[in-house]
């Protein structure tokens, strides 16, 4: 064990789910679903290569078909998404690794293009004010979504129930649901975004109506211990940031508590871009109020998740970005091998093909 990661290299009990370290695969959206939005041999491959992460958390996967709202990402709401997924989980269970789907609805962050020319919904009827987003039809602006009925949210709760009923069918070991980055269950959280006057808002309890009763839907499939959840209290991505965020995330982080998950999993820092509204939410002030495993997330390197660890703030820190070019990002760790390049944005999302997604050698297959 080299002195550099002494911490972050050790094993973890994730409750019934023994991990081989502390380093996690964040989920990323990588695009190379197809329009079908089929999990295919590639993911399986991709995957399979970083399966060396004490845990897998797969890229964000959309619940229903008006979830989606990003080219060529994966479903599980249909049978073929399910055995799609379930050679990916083979691949990485027979690597020795253990994973988890993100459970996704993508909410304002959407367009009618995805939708036969149906809007997007959302908590209330508020675009988000930034950049265009890529649809179908190429660059378009985004819309002012439609909000949805008080009668239509228990449909889209049913949605997570059913998807994760899909998740545990192709062999999964778990769920994540992702209430993070400004798509659906982070807009009901959130005062920015959610201006309703029902039992879904008004409030800092009513906020966090949703979010509970699809944490409720999916323990229904699922046992408490293999469901996370994940938070982005500081972030600026996709148009959030809410005044009373503190207040809001202590809160939700504190209702979570109580129910056993498997982990919580936090975006404290501040790679995405920082709202500003205040100084930025910490891993120790979700620790003070979450007593199960907390996750860190974003912006982290070897010595800064090795830090977060060995001070207690976190049990597992979720590497992104690196992880993208470092196929073997524990084994350089493990041996104080140099990184690799970070991979050129233009081949994060290239639907269907190797380049920047299966393509990058291994330290030891470089020479």
């Amino acid at each position: 064990m080299p002195t550099s990661s002494p911490h972050l290299l050790t094993s973890f009990e994730l409750h019934d789910l023994p991990l081989k370290n502390r380093v996690i695969l964040a989920p990323m959206t990588r695009a190379r679903a197809g329009k079908e939005r089929i999990p295919n041999e590639i993911m399986a491959e991709y995957y399979a290569q970083r399966a060396s992460a004490g845990l897998v958390i797969t890229e964000a996967t959309t619940i229903s078909e008006q979830a989606n709202g990003w080219n060529e990402s994966p479903g599980i709401y249909t049978d073929e998404m399910v055995e799609g997924w379930r050679t990916v989980v083979d691949r990485v269970h027979q690597a020795g690794g253990t994973i988890f789907l993100q459970l996704w609805h993508t909410g304002r962050a959407s367009h009618s293009s995805f939708h036969n020319g149906d809007l997007p919904v959302a908590p209330s009827a508020i675009p988000i004010d930034g950049d265009s987003i890529h649809t179908p039809k190429g660059k378009e602006d985004y819309e002012v979504p439609r909000a949805l009925e008080t009668d239509e949210i228990p449909g889209i709760v049913a949605d997570y129930r059913a998807a994760a009923a899909r998740a545990k069918e192709a062999g999964f070991d778990g769920v994540e649901i992702h209430s993070a980055n400004g798509y659906l269950l982070d807009e009901f959280l959130q005062s920015k975004t959610n201006h309703r006057e029902d039992r879904y808002g008004g409030s800092i309890e009513k906020r966090f109506q949703m979010l509970k009763e699809v944490v409720e839907a999916v323990l229904e499939e699922l046992p408490a211990h293999r469901v996370g959840v994940r938070f982005a209290p500081n972030g600026a991505f996709n148009d959030m940031g809410s005044p009373d965020y503190r207040e809001q995330f202590t809160y939700a982080a504190q209702q979570l508590d109580a129910y056993g998950l498997a982990y919580l999993h936090v975006m404290d820092g501040l790679a995405f871009g920082f709202h500003e509204l205040g100084e930025p939410m910490t891993l120790a002030e979700f620790r003070a109020v979450f007593s199960g495993p907390l996750m860190g997330n974003c912006g982290y390197d070897q010595t800064s998740a090795e830090a977060a660890i060995e001070s207690g703030d976190a049990d597992l820190i979720a590497i992104g970005r690196p992880y993208i070019s470092n196929p073997d990002l524990v084994e350089r760790y493990a041996n104080d091998w140099p990184l690799a390049p970070d991979a050129e944005m233009e081949d994060w999302y290239t639907p269907g093909g190797a380049k920047g997604y299966t393509d990058f050698p291994t330290y030891t297959e470089q020479g």
